[in-house]
Parts: structure tokens; C-alpha cells; sequence
């Protein structure tokens, strides 16, 4: 495993994190959710993101206790607020000082730990002062509960106005969770240059396209059994974006590429993210311990020019760029 720095902070976080997202308390029975982790960490994995939305919260609760009796020193454990949690009442979402304190704490009991590594804004809130959300992170913060903080999908001047405001609460935002891979790569024009400006650093998800990038959805063929096109609990809306003909023809363009890097084709999509020096880290999910094996193999590889552009070749006009794509609801 390979470290990077996120951002211009002084925290490393591992190359290849591992997300439980549609999977822990899900998707995945624990003791597979558990065997996923301990194969994340004999590979050098130390990374881990969840959020309090994932599962309805279940998700904190496995990772909380898949990573019980490790060295809470040696782990750098990421979560998110912002998602409506519990039952849905009007300050069970979003990111009023109510909601962060109160899912903050909440957090925290379920991940077993007296603190998180890194804090994430989900989502930018439209209905709720920045200046209340920072406020509280800052107090989160202050009162040593949260170390760094970060956001996820928000908008090049959405980041920028944090990062404003971040500075002058002396607070370090130092991320920002967004999807990214080879055919998602809205955040290359305007969030990525954002962020470059105000010192911080990507830790993408989705890396290879909710599994399509893997090559296993084929053309006029029926998703494989147990695969997230198939899943009911979300998943499948998840991935159905990916799984035109256009987009899996040049996915197979990309096999004899995969072949001549020596790599398959999941290891060839999270290499490719990786290539983009604002990247920090990509997380991979699992539902099988194998995955994990073969996903972490894609640290510390470097692809050639190049291959690089025989990528953007193959893939064509099926690349989805628009950086209108990042958005929040309202």
C-alpha cells in the first residue's frame, strides 16, 4: 500500500480506502461485511469511509465493530452527515447545528471510537446558512471530535466558499468526496482547479462505475445474479446510468488495454484514478473478500502517456464531463 497527504494538511490516508456504502448492513451479511475489512487491512488499508445514511445508520454500526481491537492510531476513519436518518422528522437531515451535533455524537457511539478522522458535509445544504454549518464543524473541532473536515459532491464555488470560511475559523477542510472514473469526470474542469487553489484533495468514489468498469455487464446480456444491477435495495438505480450499449461497448474497447498493462480491468479503472495528482485516495467496495485482493493491487501503479490517452480513445464521446453534473438537492 502507497500513502498520499489529503490536501495540504499533514494527515496521509491510504491510496485505496475501503467504503461500505450499499453493502455493510445491507447488501452484505455481516460476518462477509467483516471478513471484507480484515482483507482491507492485512492489504495496508487503513482508510475506511461510511456514513450515518448508509443503511439507515446499520453501516456505522458494522464498520464500528469489523474494526474493533485495532489500533484506533493506525486507522484514519472517515463518515459523512447530511441524509435524512432515524425517522425522518424535519431536523433529522441536513446540516443545521442541531443536526450535525446531535449526528456527530450519534456517530461516534456507533463507530466505537472518541473521534473521527474525517468529517464530511454529504451534500452542500441550500436551506441552512454556511456559516451555521461551519460554525458547528469548527466547534466539533474545537472540542476535539472531529480532526479534519471535508465535503462531498459539492460545486467548485460551493468549495470555495467553505474554504473561505474554513480559514477564517482557523478549521482544516481538506477534501472533497466526489464520483470519479474514467466515464464520470464532471469534477475535472472547475472542482478539481477549486480545490488545487485551496490545498485540498479528492477521495473519489465509484471508481470503477459501480462495478461496470469491471467488464462484467455485457451487451444484450442479463446482469450476473447477486451483481448491483440486480440489487433492490438501490443499487441498481445506482448503476443502470452505466449499463447503455454505448457505454459497455467501450468498456470492452478497454479489455486488450487492461491485457497490455498487465492488469485487469477493475485494477486498470482504480489505477486511472489515481493517475490525477488530486486524488488522494479512491475507495473500493466489497461484498467479497477477493474483491478487496484485487482492487488494492491497483496502489502505487503508474500508467503510461500513452495508455492514458489509448483510454480516452476507446471510451469516446460515452465520457460524461459536464460540470453541471455536481449538484446538490434543493
Amino acid at each position: 500500500m502507497e500513502f498520499r497527504r489529503l490536501g495540504r494538511s499533514g494527515l496521509s490516508v491510504s491510496e485505496i480506502a475501503y467504503g461500505n456504502w450499499l453493502t455493510h448492513g445491507s447488501q452484505v451479511e455481516e460476518e462477509q461485511a467483516r471478513a471484507c475489512v480484515k482483507a482491507a487491512l492485512d492489504a495496508g488499508v487503513s482508510t475506511f469511509d461510511t456514513a450515518d445514511v448508509y443503511a439507515n445508520t446499520a453501516a456505522e454500526s458494522v464498520l464500528g465493530r469489523s474494526l474493533a481491537g485495532q489500533r484506533r492510531e493506525s486507522l484514519e476513519i472517515c463518515t459523512k452527515v447530511f441524509w435524512p436518518t432515524g425517522p425522518g422528522g424535519p431536523n433529522d437531515k441536513g446540516l443545521s447545528r442541531k443536526h450535525i451535533m446531535e449526528s456527530a455524537h450519534a456517530s461516534l457511539k456507533r463507530l466505537g471510537t472518541d473521534y473521527i478522522d474525517l468529517y464530511q458535509a454529504h451534500r452542500f445544504d441550500h436551506s441552512v446558512p454556511l456559516e451555521e454549518t461551519m460554525v458547528a464543524f469548527a466547534d466539533l473541532v474545537r472540542q476535539g471530535k472531529v480532526l479534519y473536515l471535508g465535503v462531498s459532491e459539492w460545486t467548485a464555488e460551493q468549495i470555495t466558499r467553505g474554504a473561505a470560511l474554513a480559514r477564517e475559523l482557523r478549521i482544516p477542510l481538506v477534501s472533497n468526496q466526489p464520483q470519479y472514473n474514467m466515464l464520470w469526470r464532471v469534477i475535472e474542469e472547475q472542482v478539481v482547479p477549486a480545490c488545487e487553489r485551496e490545498g485540498m484533495s479528492q477521495i473519489v468514489w465509484s471508481p470503477i462505475a459501480q462495478g461496470v468498469l469491471t467488464g462484467k455487464y455485457r451487451s444484450g446480456q442479463a446482469p450476473p445474479p447477486g451483481s448491483r444491477a440486480t440489487d433492490t435495495n438501490g443499487g441498481a438505480n445506482f448503476v443502470k446510468r452505466f449499463l447503455s450499449d454505448d457505454v459497455l461497448a467501450g468498456v470492452e474497447r478497454l479489455r486488450p488495454l487492461a491485457d497490455q498493462a498487465g492488469l485487469s480491468l477493475a485494477q486498470l479503472a482504480v489505477a486511472w484514478v489515481l493517475q490525477n495528482t488530486n486524488v488522494a485516495s479512491a475507495i473500493i467496495g466489497a461484498s467479497r473478500p477477493e474483491q478487496v485482493h484485487e482492487n488494492v493491487k491497483a496502489a502505487g501503479v503508474r500508467l503510461e502517456a500513452d495508455l492514458m490517452r489509448a483510454i480516452d480513445e476507446a471510451l469516446g464521446d460515452v465520457v460524461e464531463r459536464d460540470p453541471r453534473m455536481t449538484q446538490s438537492p434543493r
